[in-house]
């Protein structure tokens, strides 16, 4: 079951870069609707079910919440690199064009790669989410293929602005919608104990919020009118509390 859901993200992943070729102004919409569905599955999902999982504390917090702060910073800490890494694109150049000579394509392949490897852990999510129950692996499996659509945006973006030629773009975008069908399918083979699950869920919670908040949200609202994108972030975190209320 999990992979057979987790092939939904490779799916998206690819639209997700088809749409990277052929921006439309109502991208802001879908990504205003990605962020919500993200926000309601980590926090009227994802993040109880961690807490039940891991079950003990650690200096008086429980651990799946020490691990889903862990994962919010580990998440801007790799956002940071990545920008530093960029630098000379954000704070180089000028109207003669600067900017183009600090583009190397390594950059590019090393970001793209990065994307690609996180959407692997997506995989190994959906996974260990169906291994404490359908409903749950149904809800990280939906938040992660809402987000795969930017994954696959961002992937075909970060490997082309740097100058690699669209047959390398390309493949960047397959391997990033092949990983996640790859992360679920390594889960069939191992069972997670419950407190290392509940641990994991924790983590990429943290993660998972990180993306919604500093990543997805500001990008759906960057130049559009704050309306009609805020009213979709406000119907995917409802629609997530309507699968919660009925799956339980």
């Amino acid at each position: 079951m999990a992979v057979f859901v987790a092939l939904g993200a490779f799916l998206m992943t690819l639209a997700g870069g088809w749409t990277a070729q052929r921006v439309t102004d109502r991208r802001h919409l879908v990504l205003g609707l990605a962020g919500g569905l993200m926000l309601g599955v980590v926090g009227l999902d994802l993040l109880p079910e961690a807490l039940e999982a891991a079950g003990r504390e650690v200096f008086g917090v429980p651990a799946a919440l020490l691990l889903f702060v862990a994962g919010f910073l580990v998440a801007h800490l790799v956002e940071r690199l990545l920008a530093a890494a960029h630098g000379g694109d954000e704070h180089g150049g000028d109207e003669h064009g600067g900017d183009e000579h600090r583009r190397t394509p390594e950059v590019g392949l090393t970001a793209a790669g990065a994307m690609v490897g996180h959407s692997v852990m997506d995989g190994v999510a959906i996974g260990a989410a169906f291994q404490v129950g359908e409903g749950m692996g149904l809800a990280v499996a939906l938040a992660v293929i809402a987000h795969d659509f930017a994954d696959g945006f961002n992937t075909f973006t970060l490997a082309s602005l740097y100058g690699n030629a669209r047959r390398k773009a390309v493949a960047m975008l397959v391997a990033d919608a092949v990983a996640p069908v790859v992360g679920a399918a390594s889960t069939l083979f191992v069972t997670i104990p419950q407190p290392v699950l509940g641990g994991y869920l924790g983590l990429f919670g943290g993660a998972l919020l990180y993306l919604a908040a500093a990543e997805i949200l500001p990008e759906a609202h960057h130049r559009h009118p704050a309306g009609p994108t805020l009213l979709c972030t406000i119907a995917g975190a409802g629609f997530i509390w309507l699968v919660v209320g009925i799956a339980e």
